[in-house]
């Protein structure tokens, strides 16, 4: 099976692992099913046939969604598979891929297509990254690309060279850490405005957390979200 279950009306699908700035990097896409049979993806990952026929048997694809700027790699496959779906990011990864035609840009609310079953935050703060979090109400699972990382000592051994693995574990984006990327975290300079973001995710209470990379949590979700963004300290 491409796609793991994660609850009712979620799932999760593993990508390849690709190169970024050298470093090699896990990908992972999810897929909610809302209402009437339309499909939400986040962050779609490499397409093949299988996770294709799966996904067909699920529903329709409505929505293509891309969260910051770094997740863009297979939109336009996905976009040229599903030539009647919506693709929608901020404005930021729009304004990357201009090759590409975006329906919506996304900011601190859902648009009406997705609101009441997906909620949403948007973290700025940073002149590197911007990025949408969202929060599948169903399922009580809060859903992040790259501010927080929490790569398992597996994957690590597995595809990172000694030094990169000191590197990881300095950077704190490992078990049980779970933080952004170190370049990320010095470039939030306006960190109020991030703290606020910060607070309206925690009002969730989200059960479950799952990032684009690393291992993801399957409980205690509100407990590792406060652990990972100890770093933003407080007002």
């Amino acid at each position: 099976m491409e796609l793991q279950p994660v609850a009712d009306a979620l799932w999760l699908a593993e990508g390849p692992v690709v190169s970024f700035y050298g470093f090699p990097y896990p990908t992972r896409m999810v897929v909610a099913r809302l209402p009437g049979g339309a499909l939400w993806l986040w962050s779609p990952v490499q397409p093949n046939p299988a996770l294709r026929a799966e996904i067909d048997a699920l529903g329709t694809v409505r929505w293509l969604v891309s969260p910051n700027k770094l997740h863009h790699l297979y939109l336009g496959d996905w976009r040229q598979a599903c030539p009647d779906a919506e693709l929608w990011g901020p404005a930021s990864v729009a304004r990357k891929r201009r090759d590409l035609h975006f329906d919506g840009v996304l900011e601190d609310q859902a648009p009406a297509a997705w609101q009441g079953e997906i909620d949403q935050a948007w973290f700025r703060g940073s002149p590197l990254l911007d990025e949408v979090v969202f929060f599948h109400r169903r399922s009580s699972t809060a859903i992040f690309a790259d501010m927080t990382e929490n790569f398992g000592a597996m994957f690590l051994h597995a595809h990172w060279s000694p030094w990169k693995r000191v590197i990881a574990r300095v950077w704190r984006i490992t078990e049980p850490w779970g933080y952004a990327p170190l370049e990320l975290r010095l470039s939030f300079l306006r960190r109020r405005r991030a703290r606020a973001t910060l607070q309206r995710i925690l009002a969730w209470n989200p059960k479950r957390v799952i990032m684009a990379h690393g291992e993801w949590q399957r409980g205690d979700g509100r407990a590792y979200i406060e652990h990972a963004f100890a770093w933003l300290g407080t007002d």
